[in-house]
């Protein structure tokens, strides 16, 4: 029996044990934690033993004023600044990198008069969670406060279904961005793209709010229709109504072309494990014993939970590390190792990416390509090489907080790079307006070395076959020439061949 298929729940507690609260870093999208009542008292105790620093009590007693002037005078007020206090020890000491405790105090106080209150006009939990907003939006684009029922919701995001429209956005100028649909969802239906940016929803602006506040006008109840006006690259701004739904998400798809099998994993829920292994039993099954090769499709994949991505990575490596993570707190610094065992038993194997694959897709194209267990194509990834923690706040809600930069095992990150394919598809109808992770406000910059630049091979999208595209429902039938040139790679037998047919070597 292959060991990789152990690892998850090793790394779930190892990682649960390291990050002491009880809470797992994630990568584009929510996890679990520790939220008893018990958990949340001892949390706030401990955080009272630790006293804040001179130069930071300052800021705070700064911040408490503030408070005081337009707080209501319920009995709640003293705990909600508490809450306020305990949030912002945890910004300055766990963040990935260090903060200016007087930006971080400003910022949390010019999002409370940027909604112009009178004084003693705020609930303490309306002052405090407008506070949190502002600050944690600061930070860059995928840190955040989630309220309560925000942070309830993640509990069912990550295990695969939760209600919404079906879309992986982020924050661009101000306005939405999505940065995938999610296969098989009413966003997806209705025809929204990676790249589009959402500037009013219900016919209100989008304009000045932060990415949480714009998240919570999008969710509703499943059935209710939402009205977005939508800006795409060359057209005129356009509505689209999409009908919420609990979303239902099948992690991983899988057909055979040929002799050749095509895994498809739209995103890395807690389903991607059971998902791996059914559908190379299903393969194997339906060819009546192994395939010629193995192509495994991240497009527009934006990522969701760092152990399913390193579970997906281990399952085709033998050995070697799958990707390290650095932060600034030893809680944060951790590396994961492959174990024995490839679950394809080392067949030809194609990876699919494009400038939708993020995060935990970055992951495992990265770990696949430096180990050469695998051939990437297609386009360059988003570059998201950051790992969010879901830290459980006192009383409620909890802090998304980036903490961490994950690095491949080159020891380059690919935060704000990207990860560069081996063979690129030109793409003849490239999107316009797309942008990578080094686009966004706010965007953490690249850190340490940058690899060397090598020679890879660069195909036009229409010297590719033709494949038919794969089976998903909802989509109209069609044409998928980057799938074609996967499929003709592992037919020509080696890159050699491959690139002598269909393409000539240059520098990138």
């Amino acid at each position: 029996m292959n060991r990789w298929r152990r690892s998850p729940q090793t790394l779930l507690i190892a990682i649960g044990l390291l990050l002491g609260m009880a809470v797992l870093p994630t990568i584009a999208g929510c996890t679990q934690g520790v939220t008893s009542p018990i958990s949340r008292v001892i949390q706030a105790v401990g955080d009272r033993l630790h006293p804040l620093p001179a130069e930071a009590q300052v800021e705070y007693d700064r911040f408490a004023e503030v408070f005081a002037k337009y707080v209501t005078d319920p009995e709640d007020a003293e705990e909600r600044l508490g809450y306020f206090e305990f949030a912002f020890k945890r910004i300055r000491t766990s963040y990935v990198k260090s903060v200016d405790d007087k930006t971080l105090i400003d910022t949390a106080i010019s999002g409370i008069e940027k909604k112009k209150p009178k004084p003693a006009s705020l609930s303490p939990a309306e002052l405090v969670e407008t506070a949190l907003d502002a600050m944690t939006a600061s930070l860059d684009p995928h840190s955040g406060y989630l309220n309560a029922q925000e942070f309830n919701e993640s509990f069912v995001h990550t295990k695969g279904e939760f209600g919404g429209l079906g879309i992986e956005v982020t924050m661009e100028d101000g306005l939405v961005k999505v940065v995938a649909p999610i296969e098989d969802t009413p966003a997806a239906r209705a025809g929204m793209l990676s790249g589009d940016l959402i500037v009013k929803v219900d016919g209100g602006a989008i304009k000045g709010l932060t990415l949480a506040q714009a998240v919570r006008r999008m969710r509703g109840r499943p059935g209710a229709p939402i009205k977005l006006l939508v800006r795409r690259a060359d057209v005129d701004d356009f509505e689209v109504t999409i009908v919420r739904a609990v979303i239902k998400v099948s992690a991983v798809r899988w057909q055979t072309f040929g002799r050749v099998g095509y895994v498809r994993v739209s995103r890395f829920s807690e389903r991607v494990e059971t998902g791996i292994v059914k559908a190379f039993a299903s393969l194997r099954s339906e060819l009546g014993g192994e395939p010629d090769g193995i192509v495994l499709d991240l497009r527009n994949n934006p990522g969701g939970l760092l152990d399913q991505s390193i579970v997906l990575a281990d399952a085709f490596l033998e050995k070697g590390e799958v990707v390290s993570v650095r932060g600034r707190t030893p809680e944060n610094r951790r590396s994961f190792k492959s174990t024995s065992g490839d679950i394809a038993s080392g067949l030809p194997m194609i990876v699919l990416i494009n400038g939708g694959s993020a995060s935990a897709s970055e992951i495992v194209a990265s770990a696949l390509k430096v180990h050469g267990r695998a051939t990437v194509m297609g386009g360059k990834s988003f570059g998201k090489g950051s790992v969010q923690t879901i830290i459980p706040l006192p009383v409620e809600g909890a802090l998304r907080l980036t903490t961490a930069l994950y690095y491949g095992p080159d020891g380059n990150t690919i935060q704000a790079r990207g990860v560069e394919p081996n063979i690129v598809i030109e793409m003849d109808d490239k999107p316009k307006g797309r942008k990578r992770e080094a686009d966004l406000p706010g965007a953490i910059p690249a850190a340490g070395a940058v690899a060397a630049a090598k020679q890879v091979a660069r195909i036009p999208e229409k010297a590719c076959p033709a494949a038919d595209a794969p089976r998903r429902t909802g989509r109209e039938p069609g044409k998928d020439r980057v799938l074609g040139c996967a499929l003709a790679f592992i037919k020509a037998e080696s890159r050699e061949k491959f690139i002598a047919a269909y393409g000539s070597r240059q520098q990138m």
